[in-house]
């Protein structure tokens, strides 16, 4: 005889009524958290996470069988895995969930989910959803960004603590360009900083001012920062990332829970929390009591957010680089079409022309 499943529970969410389909389906072995747990913690945090989606075209990070050892994520260059990204809304999904249509890279379109309210969000996690990707720009104008992102990545040999020693950095050029950014843990070992800008540039140019914040700091700290593409010129030291502000690449919103066995989440962090503060100490478990403390201090980045800055400082600094030094613009993903003006896409330690 078959055994009987757990009967599903409803939750009411912002007026609406979420199922929440085998709700003791364990989710995060190590910590024991099950379906229910990871709904309701969406919710116990929902002014922040949706804030941070809120009219934005999102990817769905979906995990329906659970963080379990040996769970791979398909990624764009092998489609096998247990869990996967959700890039067009899914059949069947409820009438209040309303989407986006976004262009890729190769000119292909889709419809994403575009959360509006608290129980799409429930509904997504319902789904085995613990990351959500949302793009930097809102639905009423996909193409132009309202968010600089900037992704201190450590690389091997660095951690968290490395990144954070390079914030203060980033944030004192910001400052002297007459911007404010604000910091998030990714979850995992990096630190990301979002900026809001004014939705008047295109990706191209977004991409373009991030790559040159990333030079000056890499001349400021030359031995801690590199934006070197290719992973075996980078060395021991904090990436950042500007390939994170082109087309179609999205970084884990504040607030989403990251497919690790401790269920860590982004989470959003006061300037001064930046060096004394670990990625373990803000998971599923934690994050809801310092929500209900602090409150959401991503709220500066939601969409339409009034306080909103202009790139252009940081596009004369491109020009200048470009001018001075021979700047010029750096490869793009591989899965991009040829960019205009972007340098030869090959590896070094493979490029046969590269001078030895």
């Amino acid at each position: 005889m078959a055994a009987s499943r757990t009967p599903a529970v409803e939750l009411e969410v912002g007026g609406r009524t979420v199922r929440v389909t085998s709700p003791d389906r364990v989710v995060f072995p190590e910590r024991g958290l099950t379906k229910l747990d990871v709904v309701q913690y969406f919710v116990a945090v929902g002014d922040g996470i949706l804030g941070a989606l809120r009219e934005r075209p999102t990817t769905l990070e979906r995990w329906p069988k659970g963080v379990f050892e040996g769970a791979k994520l398909a990624t764009r260059t092998d489609s096998t895995g247990d869990a996967f990204y959700q890039k067009r809304v899914p059949k069947g999904a409820p009438d209040y969930v309303e989407t986006s249509t976004i262009a890729f890279p190769s000119g292909r379109t889709a419809d994403e989910v575009c959360p509006t309210e608290l129980a799409v969000v429930a509904w997504a996690a319902n789904m085995g959803t613990l990351t959500f990707h949302p793009w930097p720009v809102t639905r009423d104008d996909v193409e132009s960004p309202d968010q600089l992102r900037i992704d201190l990545d450590p690389q091997p040999g660095t951690d968290y603590d490395d990144a954070a020693r390079v914030a203060p950095h980033v944030r004192a050029l910001l400052h002297d360009l007459g911007m404010e950014g604000q910091p998030k843990t990714s979850g995992g070992r990096g630190l990301h900083i979002f900026v809001p800008i004014q939705p008047r540039w295109t990706f191209t140019q977004a991409r373009r001012a991030t790559i040159a914040l990333g030079r000056e700091i890499e001349r400021r700290l030359p031995e801690q920062v590199t934006i070197k593409w290719w992973k075996e010129e980078r060395g021991r030291k904090i990436f950042i990332d500007y390939n994170q502000m082109a087309r179609d690449r999205t970084i884990a919103s504040a607030y989403s829970i990251r497919s690790n066995p401790r269920a860590t989440v982004s989470a959003p962090l006061r300037w001064d929390e930046v060096p004394d503060v670990a990625p373990d100490d803000f998971d599923v478990t934690t994050m809801p009591a310092r929500f209900a403390e602090v409150g959401d201090l991503f709220a500066p980045l939601v969409a339409g957010a009034p306080e909103a800055y202009s790139i252009e400082p940081l596009l004369e600094l491109a020009d200048k680089d470009e001018r001075d030094n021979g700047a010029g613009d750096l490869p793009y993903p591989p899965e991009y079409p040829k960019m205009p003006g972007e340098p030869k896409r090959v590896q070094p330690s493979k490029d046969r022309d590269r001078p030895r």
